[in-house]
């Protein structure tokens, strides 16, 4: 029989009081909307198990469960799990934690007299008190991990048997089984695992605004979220190392920097206490990127590899993600300091563990990973020759630019000339980038070598187009591209379908978008091969791009947002094909007015778009960009935005952007009527195309001509000199007809009704027409950011009744990421409101307390306090009070 500590004058073992005493939320917890417990997803069920390693912020998320629902009124029972809690130890717990939270002295008495704690009839002493008690309960059991398994067995048991009143909450690590797969499949239970518990972009920037405010940008909270990959820990101690210096931005303006102090942190405060062999384990196996216990067993010579891996994937948060089935990805926080250790090694054991990875994962066909280990051993032609077989696929299946270009860093040219798969694909990978003017002098090694057919003559256009495409040369690409329109000597599908993306592409820069999308159709129906994937994206791109040309945002939105997700999570939030649709899917937000979502997008990505991004994509995010702070109220950042897009279009030789640029800033100047400003850009545009240099093709002249004239109308507009602004205005719009741009033709149709207006001419009719095109697209703002005039226009007729079933957003700041609370102005304090809204919901001053965190007398101060301030004699005279001052939500 289990023997307990001696009881206090309550009857009650000392040693469980404790345990049933809940945590404190940390100060700058953040609550994240989809884990709320009145989460549509987590609302209706009776358990919840959160199972995730240490770090991932487990006991924070039940403790801040706890507090959700003390403010519905509903009593909570806290248990922190021992090691020695037997099944009737843990009864007991819960049921003392359960006195407690109801305030009833006298629950669970049949349970501390039982004597036989011992045994399962506690556990059900237990549930028919709480079928008697006829309240709402939930228990929450926070390190189950830690029971033996004779009482997992008790509270699996307690879990199949509750009855409908109770809800449980439990949190434990992977380890921590409780054999309830049986509830989880029938819908009655919930898990949250590691990815759920992560934090997605939009929290970290939450968290970051809530700590920080305005001190840390956006960018910064992005490349915070990239360093930590979104773990809980992780970004809890790297936003202490921020707060520890006066300037919050200085702290994390050097990455590298700022990573050394973030990695050795973590690292040293999780595994200072592991076994010195599992340290020297994980040191050994931090050299490979992916892990499997058969790798790991080959690397470092541990027999027991396997069940050490398990081990340590259980205890600690150094393996943050698992890739499927036996595969996991160390933590890259962790893997730095880790392979540290490696590189103190002895050179001789680094060499020979190197070796032995190289030959595990070729013979696996792992050949890109055996490449780089075989070259960290010292076996050049080995791991030449493995590049060579898998670089080229590696490059046109996954887009792994970045590692081509690291070896060509280490190849000697010879060694290129020998291996032709290996210059195919620095071609390809040097046309995508900045560098593309290089990518021409490899074609031409291609071309030199003998026996050179047309399949490859042909893959070789394909490259060169690529890069005029990167160089922004549309008339360049056409020329390429003509010659194999109708006869395409590929068989190779990757081929076919990049042949298909510059068709489609062709289509859309001779102002034939929706062919463009009927040839990427026409394409996926002819050529389905496998292994297209990456390519096939690009297509995805295409389209987006084709619909936001006709400013068909709804649509551009409904393809773009899933594709950016894809791409993100296959490939990473930073590689540039992520970055170029997120790109074009900022532009697309910002005109359905989702300021929050377009700035969330560009976060941490306008660097990496200046080095490998699309011309028009670089184009589209900085001009977003800049249109976002200038709907902030931040004027000198808008600028200098458009400046740094002039500087992008100057390094990569880019005229069109520069141009962009000076078009952009005259939009900007004219809507504060700032003329002779508008006059000056204006002619620094003519001067920029009158340079000879310049390309003459005509689909380039176009473009340009039309960024022209739409600048040269708004400079009339400054100026009010309304005649000639029709002018320009028709003239622009005749080019954005003709190219079917319907975004820009609807903006125009704004400002010529604007221009017909100040002239004295009747354009209602015409307004209503663009009013009416703006909303069957989706462009919220377009009008409204067209000019400050003609969205007041806008809102005038809206507010007379002239076309009242039109809604034109004004010009409005971004969102912010949190939720805003119910104003209260200078009436209520913070606290007095938080108090206010906890009345609402008819609650005790204890039960406020108890969801507020603080006594019972501090409540009834900040009552008292409502009581003078709203007039009242009684609290629900005070929340009446409060909903008619408007300081109450209607949902209170």
């Amino acid at each position: 029989m289990a023997t307990f500590p001696p009881p206090d004058a309550t009857g009650v073992p000392r040693d469980l009081l404790l345990k049933v005493t809940p945590p404190r939320v940390p100060r700058h917890l953040v609550s994240r909307a989809r884990l709320l417990s009145s989460a549509d997803a987590l609302r209706d069920h009776a358990v919840f198990v959160v199972q995730a390693p240490s770090g991932f912020g487990k006991t924070s998320l039940l403790a801040q469960w706890r507090l959700e629902y003390l403010g519905q009124g509903v009593p909570v029972g806290w248990v922190s799990a021992q090691s020695q809690d037997d099944p009737g130890r843990l009864v007991q717990s819960l049921a003392l934690a359960l006195r407690v939270a109801m305030g009833r002295p006298t629950f669970g008495r049949s349970v501390f007299e039982d004597d036989r704690p011992g045994t399962l009839g506690s556990v059900t002493a237990l549930l028919a008190e709480l079928a008697q008690a006829a309240l709402n309960v939930v228990l929450v059991i926070d390190e189950a991990d830690r029971l033996p398994p004779a009482t997992r067995e008790a509270l699996a048991y307690l879990l199949r048997n509750a009855p409908p009143n109770v809800r449980t909450l439990i949190a434990t690590r992977p380890d921590g089984r409780l054999d309830i797969e049986d509830l989880v499949a029938y819908g009655q239970c919930v898990e949250i695992g590691p990815a759920l518990l992560k934090f997605s972009l939009d929290e970290t920037l939450q968290l970051v605004q809530a700590r920080f405010g305005a001190r840390v940008d956006r960018n910064t909270a992005a490349r915070l979220h990239e360093l930590t990959e979104g773990w809980p820990l992780g970004l809890q101690l790297a936003t202490t190392i921020i707060s520890r210096g006066a300037d919050a931005h200085a702290a994390l303006s050097d990455m590298t920097a700022a990573a050394g102090e973030l990695q050795g942190e973590p690292v040293r405060l999780l595994l200072v206490n592991l076994d010195p062999q599992d340290r020297d384990f994980l040191a050994r196996i931090a050299v490979l990127d992916l892990l499997h216990p058969d790798l790991c067993r080959a690397v470092s010579g541990v027999d027991d590899a396997a069940a050490r891996l398990a081990r340590l994937s259980n205890d600690t948060p150094v393996f943050a993600a698992a890739e499927g089935g036996e595969w996991l990805r160390m933590h890259a926080l962790a893997r730095d300091v880790l392979r540290q250790r490696f590189a103190a090694l002895d050179a001789a054991e680094q060499v020979a563990a190197h070796a032995r990875a190289a030959q595990w994962l070729a013979a696996h066909d792992l050949l890109d990973e055996a490449a780089h280990h075989a070259l960290s051993a010292g076996q050049h032609q080995t791991a030449y020759e493995l590049a060579e077989r898998s670089l080229y696929e590696s490059l046109m299946r996954r887009g792994r630019q970045a590692t081509v270009l690291e070896w060509m860093a280490q190849m000697r040219a010879d060694e290129l000339d020998r291996r032709p798969r290996l210059l195919l694909a620095a071609a390809w990978t040097l046309a995508s980038s900045e560098r593309h003017e290089e990518a021409g002098r490899f074609v031409a090694r291609i071309l030199a070598q003998p026996d050179v057919g047309d399949a490859l003559r042909c893959e070789c256009a394909l490259i060169l187009g690529g890069a005029a495409v990167f160089a922004d040369d549309p008339d360049r690409f056409v020329e390429l591209h003509a010659p194999w329109t109708e006869a395409v000597p590929l068989t190779d599908p990757l081929l076919l379908q990049s042949h298909a993306n510059r068709m489609a592409y062709r289509a859309l820069l001779e102002g034939e978008p929706a062919l463009a999308r009927l040839r990427q159709q026409q394409a996926l129906r002819g050529h389905p091969g496998h292994g297209v994937d990456y390519i096939r994206r690009w297509s995805e791109l295409v389209i987006g791009l084709s619909y936001a040309w006709e400013g068909q945002v709804l649509l551009a939105e409904q393809l773009l947002r899933p594709a950016v997700a894809g791409a993100e999570a296959e490939m990473g939030r930073r590689h540039r094909f992520s970055c170029n649709l997120a790109a074009l899917l900022a532009s697309v937000a910002w005109e359905r007015d989702l300021p929050g979502d377009a700035a969330t997008l560009l976060a941490d990505r306008l660097d990496v778009l200046e080095h490998s991004g699309l011309p028009e994509s670089l184009l589209q995010a900085y001009r977003t960009a800049a249109r976002i702070a200038a709907a902030e109220g931040a004027e000198h950042r808008a600028l200098e935005l458009l400046n740094a897009l002039d500087a992008a279009g100057a390094a990569r030789r880019l005229p069109r952007l520069r141009i962009a640029s000076l078009a952009e800033q005259v939009r900007l100047h004219a809507q504060r009527h700032r003329a002779q400003t508008c006059r000056e850009l204006c002619e620094r545009i003519d001067a920029q195309l009158a340079d000879p240099t310049l390309p003459q093709g005509p689909l380039w002249r176009r473009s340009v001509e039309a960024l022209r004239d739409v600048a040269r109308a708004h400079a009339a507009i400054a100026a009010r000199d309304w005649p000639d602004a029709l002018a320009q205005l028709a003239r622009a719009d005749e080019q954005a007809r003709q190219r079917k741009q319907g975004g820009l033709h609807i903006e125009l149709l704004g400002l010529r009704a604007l221009a017909l207006e100040r002239c004295g001419q009747p354009a209602q009719a015409l307004l209503r027409e663009a009013m009416d095109l703006a909303r069957a697209f989706g462009l919220q703002r377009v009008l409204s950011d067209a000019h400050p005039e003609l969205g007041a226009w806008i809102g005038t007729l809206a507010a007379e009744g002239a076309q009242p079933e039109i809604a034109i957003a004004p010009p409005v700041p971004p969102a912010p990421v949190a939720a805003a609370p119910m104003p209260h102005g200078a009436v209520l304090t913070p606290k007095e409101g938080e108090v206010l809204a906890l009345l609402a919901r008819n609650l005790s001053n204890k039960e406020i307390g108890r969801a507020m965190q603080v006594g019972e007398t501090t409540i009834k101060w900040h009552v008292k306090n409502l009581f003078s301030k709203l007039d009242a004699g009684t609290r629900t005279q005070v929340v009446q009070r409060a909903r008619i001052l408007g300081l109450l939500a209607a949902g209170h």
